[in-house]
């Protein structure tokens, strides 16, 4: 089954290949009407999926994840058009220039070819990964969590719908809908048609990708995130920064997980933390220091296991530390970070910018929330995955990132002396 998927994608990505950005975005509109026009067949399915996953006792935070209602389900629709709307970078000179040779030679934008995709309980995925694939000339091969094939088959439907009244093959987006983890360990190893995974997941979905791959595989996705409130940090304007990083959309991978206090505030910040925190209803996982100074407020707090400095919450859980100054929150983000998004919240530049140079992720933020870190919110519209890695993408990546680019040369009956 899918030696023959990898076969039509990869003819498929030869035709995408040679559309121009209007074809492209004309079979994108398509897509973005028809998510709206069967919203009621994808939401039924999403529904089954949701009350399925509720009697396998999925977590909350999961839950959030996979559920789709109407208001969701438009703003995917419209991440759809605002892709529409961004400059197709297929076909784009990079440098070049003539060469003493004579050859005049440039580096030109191409499509990376097919595009597989291994995620869990995330349904936006699909439309996302499918709409950049398609704008940057990409077939897609998607394998979604077993919590979401029924999501995930009746988008992809629609998708398919469109791409045939196109005139395109429907082999350019598709999903395996079996939730056998055999056909996971198989995919790893169709390096004759898909020329890159991205897994999207947990800890031991991309152990298994980097393992068992034969494919070029780009990581990410896992946000062990940290904010560090400096000394010179305002209280009010860091809580507000700290509030939603932490809980305006607690299950993802840019949420704060871990939250870095200097001693020398630490006795004035602390109190106002607990109750701003209790307000929000999340709960304190704290180190021994901190704990003296919360263990008397508003919030739940109970001691911090050393273990959760290196797991995602994905939840209202926030773990607080008290460290001795910038080079000890340093030290503990380099020893307990994914290299995800990490920010300060300081008013001395001479700390702001030894954070920037200092801490390895892709992405730092000097006074601002973690939660900035987003394909839409970077204006790269929706994204495919955040690469924690370094080759060949980093952070969110957006058109530019699937795509690669070939040397062309061009002579006047030019031979090498």
């Amino acid at each position: 089954m899918l030696e023959q998927m990898g076969i039509a994608a990869k003819a498929a990505s030869y035709k995408l290949a040679l559309l121009s950005s209007r074809q492209k975005n004309r079979v994108l509109e398509k897509i973005a009407d028809y998510l709206e026009a069967q919203a009621q067949e994808i939401l039924l399915a999403n529904e089954q999926d949701l009350l399925e996953a509720r009697r396998n006792g999925l977590s909350d935070a999961m839950l959030d994840r996979l559920a789709l209602n109407p208001a969701r389900l438009t703003a995917i629709a419209n991440d759809v058009r605002q892709v529409c709307k961004l400059a197709d970078p297929v076909g784009q000179v990079i440098d070049g220039g003539l060469l003493d040779s004579g050859l005049r030679i440039e580096r030109r934008r191409v499509p990376l070819g097919v595009i597989g995709v291994i995620y869990e309980a995330r349904p936006n995925v699909t439309v996302d990964v499918a709409s950049l694939c398609l704008k940057t000339g990409n077939a897609a091969i998607l394998r979604g969590g077993k919590e979401t094939w029924r999501t995930n088959a009746a988008t992809v439907k629609v998708i398919q719908q469109a791409l045939e009244e196109c005139g395109l093959p429907a082999g350019a987006v598709q999903a395996i809908e079996s939730p056998d983890r055999a056909l996971v360990n198989e995919m790893l190893r169709m390096d004759k048609y898909i020329d890159m995974l991205i897994p999207r997941g947990g800890a031991g979905l991309h152990k298994l990708c980097r393992e068992q791959s034969t494919i070029p595989v780009i990581t990410g996705g896992i946000g062990v995130c940290h904010i560090v409130v400096d000394d010179s940090a305002e209280i009010d304007p860091a809580l507000k920064i700290i509030v939603n990083a932490k809980t305006q959309r607690p299950s993802t991978c840019n949420t704060v997980e871990t939250l870095l206090v200097h001693q020398d505030i630490a006795q004035r910040f602390l109190p106002a933390l607990s109750k701003q925190m209790a307000e929000s209803g999340v709960t304190l996982h704290a180190d021994k220091q901190a704990l003296a100074l919360l263990q008397n407020g508003p919030a739940k707090v109970e001691a911090v296991k050393a273990e959760q400095y290196d797991d995602e919450f994905l939840s209202l859980d926030l773990n607080v530390k008290i460290v001795a100054g910038l080079d000890d929150a340093i030290d503990h983000i380099r020893q307990h970070g994914t290299q995800h998004s990490d920010a300060i919240l300081t008013r001395t530049l001479r700390n702001a910018d030894r954070f920037i140079n200092e801490v390895d992720s892709s992405a730092v933020y000097v006074n601002a929330s973690t939660r900035f870190t987003d394909g839409g919110q970077f204006g790269l519209g929706a994204e495919v995955a955040v690469s924690t890695q370094k080759l060949h993408a980093r952070g969110p990546m957006g058109l530019e990132a699937l795509t690669t680019y070939k040397w062309i040369g061009f002579g006047d009956d030019t031979i090498r002396a």
